[in-house]
């Protein structure tokens, strides 16, 4: 007897558990309540930020190991048309510093290296674009999940209120989930977005140390020929 009392008392709650379980990200995103908006529309942006500068960086990143041989030859040659002409037709970040050095030929060689060192900022900051964008969500969302925190627990206090001697907790469940998932949801999203913005600063930072060498490169060319006596 107390075996089939046993059964009786759990069969509600083993009805509930798949109903519970079958709740889906939707699910749980609706009732995180409003907050959810903002957070699901910057968590967008952020991934579209960050996967359009990734493919952007890579690209800028890659460097043709034979053209600053090409470059040098052609400037020892005399042949500086030739020399702008393989410039521009290389896209990258280097080219275009190189350009502008080969197109300053003749000036003082501190003229050059401003010029081309004025080019390659412009360069990185093409590649940073969208940066502080990336950086203000990756903060702003954690601070969004705290705001559904704060709401979600007025809510829960509120029906408490109204209920007074009368509580349940089905009163304050919708509190209790806009609180939690609103917080999980901001946080996991400013974690995501700090560990990728990081992950761009690192390979902008790689860019650079190949516009600089790129950039030594180039000035050691143009006083070679005068250690030389070429």
């Amino acid at each position: 007897m107390s075996f089939g009392l046993m059964l009786l008392q759990q069969g509600p709650a083993a009805t509930q558990n798949p109903a519970a379980s079958d709740l889906t990200l939707l699910d749980f995103a609706v009732k995180g309540g409003w907050v959810m908006i903002p957070i699901m529309l910057l968590s967008l942006v952020a991934a579209y930020i960050f996967f359009e500068r990734y493919f952007v960086i890579r690209k800028a990143a890659k460097e043709d190991i034979n053209f600053m041989n090409r470059i040098k030859d052609y400037i020892y040659d005399g042949k500086l048309e030739a020399a702008l002409a393989l410039c521009r037709s290389t896209d990258s970040p280097s080219a275009r510093m190189i350009e502008k050095g080969v197109n300053r030929l003749g000036r003082p060689l501190q003229d050059i290296s401003t010029a081309i060192e004025n080019v390659g900022k412009l360069e990185i900051s093409k590649l940073e674009r969208g940066f502080p964008t990336l950086a203000t969500i990756t903060g702003a969302e954690p601070m969004l999940g705290f705001l559904g925190t704060v709401i979600g627990m007025v809510q829960s206090f509120y029906a408490m209120a109204q209920a007074g001697n009368n509580i349940e907790v089905s009163l304050l469940s919708d509190g209790i989930y806009t609180a939690l998932i609103t917080t999980v949801a901001g946080l996991i999203i400013g974690i995501l977005g700090y560990f990728g913005y990081n992950t761009l600063v690192v390979r902008v930072e790689k860019v650079v140390f190949n516009l600089e060498a790129t950039l030594t490169e180039f000035m050691d060319i143009l006083n070679e020929p005068l250690k030389t006596g070429r």
